[in-house]
Order: C-alpha cells, then sequence, then structure tokens
C-alpha cells in the first residue's frame, strides 16, 4: 500500500457517490447491516448535533479503462448504511430542534442543508492491495481491550436509557471529580454512567434492587426505543445532587460516603424524602463518619453493630443485604 489520505467529506458528496454507483458499500469481506433501529439513530443524532463520528476507510482505486474512480468501503459500512437509510426517510431521529424523533424529509431546509453539509473523516487507502485491506480491515475492529460489562452494554445499545444515562452522567463530571467519586480512569471505562443508570433504574422502580448487570442489560433493552420517565428521573436526579451540592464543602470528599455504592444508598434515601431537614443531613453523615472510624482504628469497637459496619465498609457492598442495612441506618437518622 503506497499510503492513506485523510480529508474531510461532506455526506452530500457521499450520498451522490452512492447515488451514481461510485461507492461500494458491500464489498466481499464485509458484514450484513446488523445496526438496530436506535443504533442508527443514534448515529443522526450524533451528526444532527456536531459530535464527532469515528473516520471512514475506503480503498480508492482507479479502473484505468473506462478511467472511472472507485471506491470501497473498508470500514463504515454501517455508518454510511445509515446515513443512506436516513436520507432516503427509512427512519426518524432525534434533532435538538424538534421534540419527538423526526425523518429527513420533515426536518426544516436549513436543517437538511446542515444535514447534508455535515462531514465525515475519510481516511482513502490508495495502492491497497486485497491483503492490505483484509489486514487494516483485522486491525481497525479488533480490540485492545477487554471490555467492562457497561463499556459492553454502551457498545451494544444507542437508544433512549442510553442517552439518557450517558447525558445525566456527563452534566455531573465536575461533581465526580471534585468528591473523588470516581478516578479519570473509571470515568474512561464509563464506571459513573453504570452508576447513573442503576441509580435511574432503582428511581424508576421505587424500590431497592441488587445489583445486577443483567437486570441493567435488561432495561437498557426494554427502554431502548422510549425511556417515558426520563422527565420524572432527571428533575430526581437533580434534586438529589443538589442536596449533595448543598452540603459542607469536604462532607463527601475524604469520607467513606465518596464511595460510589454508599453515594448510591445516600442519594436512594435523600430521593425518598419530598423535603428534608438540611441539618440532620449534615448531623447523619458526619456521625455516621466518625462511627465507622472509630470501628475501623479500634477506638470504639461497638460503636456500630457488625453487621452495619459490614455494609458500609467491605464484602459486595452493591448487594442487596448491604443496601438494605445502609438504608436503615441513614432512615434512623433522618425519619
Amino acid at each position: 500500500m503506497e499510503r492513506v489520505d485523510y480529508e474531510s467529506i461532506m455526506l452530500q458528496d457521499l450520498l451522490g457517490y452512492f447515488d451514481r454507483n461510485e461507492l461500494d458499500i458491500a464489498p466481499w469481506y464485509q458484514r450484513r447491516s446488523v445496526w438496530s433501529k436506535s443504533q442508527k439513530a443514534y448515529l443522526i443524532n450524533t451528526i444532527h448535533e456536531n459530535k464527532p463520528v469515528p473516520s471512514v476507510y475506503i480503498r480508492h482505486t482507479v479502473d484505468l479503462e473506462s478511467e472511472k474512480t472507485i471506491r470501497e468501503v473498508v470500514d463504515g459500512q454501517q455508518r454510511i448504511r445509515c446515513v443512506i437509510e436516513y436520507r432516503d426517510d427509512r427512519f426518524p431521529a432525534t434533532h435538538p430542534a424538534h421534540k419527538t424523533p423526526v425523518h429527513y424529509s420533515r426536518l426544516r431546509p436549513r436543517e437538511r442543508v446542515h444535514f447534508l453539509q455535515s462531514a465525515l473523516s475519510v481516511g482513502y487507502l490508495i495502492g491497497a492491495s486485497d491483503a492490505n485491506v483484509m489486514e487494516i480491515f483485522g486491525r481497525i475492529n479488533s480490540i485492545a481491550k477487554t471490555l467492562n460489562p457497561q463499556e459492553k452494554r454502551n457498545a451494544l445499545f444507542s437508544g433512549a436509557y442510553k442517552q439518557f444515562c450517558l447525558n445525566e452522567a456527563v452534566q455531573r463530571l465536575e461533581f465526580w471529580r471534585t468528591n473523588r467519586i470516581f478516578t479519570d480512569t473509571q470515568i474512561s471505562r464509563m464506571l459513573e454512567v453504570q452508576f447513573i443508570a442503576d441509580l435511574a433504574m432503582n428511581f424508576s422502580e421505587g424500590h431497592l434492587l441488587d445489583f445486577s448487570a443483567k437486570l441493567l442489560n435488561m432495561y437498557y433493552k426494554r427502554y431502548d426505543e422510549c425511556f417515558p420517565r426520563a422527565s420524572e428521573v432527571s428533575k430526581r436526579l437533580d434534586r438529589s445532587f443538589s442536596r449533595l451540592l448543598s452540603l459542607p464543602e469536604g462532607l463527601i470528599r475524604g469520607t467513606i460516603f465518596s464511595t460510589p455504592q454508599l453515594l448510591f444508598s445516600l442519594m436512594m434515601v435523600l430521593d425518598s424524602f419530598s423535603r428534608i431537614k438540611h441539618r440532620e443531613v449534615i448531623e447523619c453523615l458526619i456521625d455516621i463518619d466518625s462511627r465507622v472510624e472509630a470501628v475501623r482504628t479500634g477506638d470504639r469497637p461497638d460503636a456500630m453493630p457488625a453487621n452495619v459496619y459490614g455494609a458500609f465498609t467491605s464484602g459486595n457492598l452493591h448487594r442487596i443485604r448491604s443496601r438494605n442495612a445502609r438504608d436503615l441506618e441513614f432512615r434512623s437518622y433522618l425519619t
């Protein structure tokens, strides 16, 4: 292979190549189209909102007899198919200027122009043989690291619940960092998104649930098309985070409550009260933190029952037994 040339190409030009049969989106080594409707809609929404889309790779050759350019998609088939199908009104997608998902034909003229003038980054493989293409195709589609359950969930789903959890988590980036709830590495691995997904699920169900990756997957699947309680849950999250932000500095950071599962339990309790006395919350957190520390250091081994101490410090903090024990302890101060 001679080289890889990168350039930006407008969607209008890409669609023109396809319409004139100048773009092969299904060469022999490509997989069939497997994206769900929600995955397609998510990509189109990404374009509508001017967010970055991964580069497309195209083998660029010339047919000397016809002097015609041959463009063969090496990576990006699903993305290009998605753009084509949206232009052809095959599915709707959310748009920041519309309250409900909208088909391409229902976009306002300036919105269609904006869509068509949106650009994709294209890497043109110049002088690439079949062997080169297969090697590159394999490299691009290989995974360099083992995905954790939330990363797999994020890759599998692209619909309403995924977008809701991702957006809510991103809004709290400063909170995660300031209070050291999650490290930058954990954030890059989407653990804060999993936290929100778990919390939103428990908010929606109205009672404490045992943490379960299987249950979270089920929620992502069930609400892939639409999450009808999004507005309600978002308001409840806003209220809970506002209550946390109103606490004195240092009451979360540097204490046991910066542990995600303990913060989870605290937020579940805070959400259950329409009104709550600020001073009682502060006293609750200070006292529980000091009692846990007293048991840990041995200064007062009897400051907290063993089962309650364990629910705040050890074992599987995300299991329902620990969640229930913490819930009862918090409520003993606040009710």
